[in-house]
């Protein structure tokens, strides 16, 4: 009777190698998983999007075949035959006797991993897990320019008295001192923001690109707005994308960016200036059907590690 040989399964991202120790990290890109973020009732504090992190690593093999592999996204194998590093650091610990111990956590691994000179990349939950990397890029000590994929807003002060929910990362990245323009592309219909909430966007000065004026004008024009030389930190919540594309979300909303617009921005943010590093965030596993936002996800990971490789993020240091 014939073997028959198991699926493979995948602890890492990516073919990454795990690192135990952030004390210890030697390593030019870190995987991070943030599942849980500040949850508004006690029905939230395991989200759908906690799956997440998990999730995508299992993937893995679906994102690319092997790390030998020609791919034509990038013209290439993904380290270009360079000794690049690549770790997954696992998933954030939390403590169930104490919800903010999670976050806490989060913000300490995210400050190692940028003091020990690697590039964070982040499978979080809902889209209250990037700010404690928000507060966390404040040891780069220079100004940084927010790139948000998304269809919505996220500018409110608070709900049910939580100011770090998932309503509200760019609201709290306004009042960090590091961050200085903030680009919110792909905007469209409605989700917890207010007439108020965008009258303090405008306020600040936040450029809100809607998804209609990316179709209409192409990312090109989009990406020629954001100043050259900067550096950039890229949050994508899945619903910024179109549904057809990255489905598995609790927020749908048609008429969302589409993949060759996401390739240009993130190739085009890495020719412009520094990428510091991004998350993807608000995909819940359970909801996808053959994989597709897992992929999907997946595919903006690893465009942006080999579009990096190529313009030599990582020469200097190996």
């Amino acid at each position: 009777m014939p073997t028959v040989k198991p699926a493979p399964t995948h602890d890492t991202l990516l073919y990454s190698t795990p690192c135990y120790d952030l004390d210890q990290l030697d390593a030019d890109i870190a995987f991070l998983g943030i599942p849980y973020g500040a949850a508004y009732d006690q029905f939230a504090v395991s989200s759908e999007q906690s799956k997440f992190p998990d999730a995508m690593r299992k993937a893995t093999d679906r994102i690319v075949r092997g790390l030998d592999h020609y791919d034509f996204d990038i013209g290439g194998t993904l380290l270009d035959n360079k000794p690049i590093k690549m770790v997954d650091c696992g998933n954030v610990a939390g403590h169930p006797a104490d919800p903010t111990v999670h976050q806490k956590n989060a913000e300490l691994a995210v400050r190692k991993i940028l003091k020990a000179g690697a590039m964070p990349i982040v499978m979080g939950g809902d889209h209250s897990t990037p700010i404690p990397i928000f507060k966390a890029l404040e040891e780069l000590g220079k100004p940084i320019t927010l790139i948000q994929v998304d269809a919505h807003l996220d500018w409110r002060m608070e709900i049910n008295g939580v100011d770090e929910g998932l309503s509200s990362p760019i609201r709290r990245a306004s009042e960090m001192d590091h961050f200085g323009d903030i680009f919110q592309i792909g905007l469209r219909a409605s989700g917890s923001g207010r007439t108020e909430e965008y009258e303090a966007a405008v306020a600040y000065g936040a450029n809100l690109i809607t998804a209609e004026e990316v179709h209409n004008v192409g990312m090109q024009a989009i990406l020629d707005r954001i100043p050259d030389g900067g550096n950039y930190y890229l949050t994508i919540d899945a619903d910024g994308m179109d549904p057809s594309l990255m489905p598995a979300v609790l927020g749908p909303a048609f008429g969302g960016l589409l993949y060759p617009q996401m390739l240009t921005l993130i190739r085009g943010l890495v020719k412009k200036g520094s990428v510091v590093g991004m998350d993807v965030v608000e995909i819940a596993p359970d909801r996808d059907h053959n994989r597709r936002t897992l992929i999907a996800a997946g595919r903006f990971y690893f465009n942006m590690i080999g579009a990096a490789v190529r313009a030599g993020y990582f020469d200097k240091k190996r």
